[in-house]
C-alpha cells in the first residue's frame, strides 16, 4: 500500500494500461471504499485523485467522464457510511459504555481513537465539518460515520456531502490535470504526493497541538 501511495501515478498508468475503460469502474470503487468504509481509511484518496487527473491530460483518461464518476462515487460512499454511523457509531463515540470483553466483528477493524478525533473535529466545526473532513485522510473516512451516529438529520448531511464531494474533486483532480504533466512535478512526483499529503494532514496536526497547549500555548498538565 505505500508503494501504490508513494508512486500512485506509476501504479495508476499500469492499472489504466491493463483495465482500459474498466479503469473508470476501478477508481469509482477505490474512491467508494476509501469514503465509504471505515475499515479501509488507508486507501490513497488525495494522492489518487491528483494521479488520476494528470493522467488524464494525457489523454489516457478523459477528464469529463472521470470527474464526474469519481464525484458520484464520493457521494454514494459518505452515504453509505453515514448509514452505516447511525446504526453502529454510537458504541464508539465518546460516552459510550466502555467495552472491556474482546473486540469482534467490526468493532475488530475500527479503532475508537479515530472515532473519537473525528467526533471532536464534527462537534468543532458541525455541518461543516462534512465538506472540510474531505481534504483530511482518515478524518474524512470516520466523519460521515460519526454524523449518522450522531443524528445529523440525513438531509443536511447530503447537502454538505454532495459540496464537499464536488469541491474535493474538483480541486485534487482539476489540479493534477492542470499540473501533473509539468515536468518538474512529473519528474518528482513522490515529493509531491508526500507534499500533498503532509498538506491535507496539516488542519489535524494543528488541531492536535492547540488541545495539547494551554489556552496560554503552555503544554497541560
Amino acid at each position: 500500500m505505500l508503494d501504490w501511495i508513494l508512486h500512485v501515478d506509476e501504479r495508476l498508468t499500469e492499472l489504466v494500461a491493463s483495465l482500459g475503460p474498466l479503469s473508470y469502474i476501478a477508481l469509482f470503487l477505490i474512491i467508494f471504499a476509501e469514503t465509504g468504509l471505515v475499515v479501509t481509511p488507508f486507501l490513497p484518496g488525495d494522492s489518487l485523485l491528483f494521479a488520476a487527473g494528470a493522467l488524464a491530460a494525457t489523454g489516457a483518461l478523459r477528464i469529463e467522464i472521470l470527474v464526474p464518476v469519481l464525484i458520484v462515487a464520493a457521494i454514494i460512499g459518505d452515504a453509505v457510511n453515514y448509514s452505516i454511523g447511525a446504526r453502529l457509531a454510537h458504541h464508539f463515540l465518546p460516552g459510550a459504555t466502555a467495552d472491556t470483553g474482546p473486540r469482534t466483528g467490526l468493532a475488530a477493524w475500527i479503532k475508537p481513537d479515530h472515532v473519537a478525533r473525528a467526533h471532536e473535529f464534527f462537534v468543532k466545526h458541525g455541518g461543516k465539518a462534512v465538506v472540510l473532513a474531505r481534504f483530511v485522510p482518515i478524518v474524512r473516512t470516520f466523519v460521515p460515520f460519526v454524523a449518522g451516529g450522531a443524528d445529523m438529520p440525513y438531509r443536511q448531511f447530503a447537502i454538505y456531502n454532495v459540496t464537499g464531494a464536488v469541491a474535493w474533486v474538483g480541486i485534487c483532480a482539476g489540479a493534477g490535470y492542470a499540473f501533473g504533466n509539468i515536468p518538474v512535478v512529473k519528474e518528482n512526483f513522490e515529493l509531491v504526493v508526500i507534499g500533498i499529503v503532509a498538506v491535507s494532514v496539516l488542519p489535524l496536526a494543528f488541531e492536535i497541538l492547540r488541545t495539547m497547549l494551554g489556552p496560554k500555548g503552555e503544554a497541560k498538565a
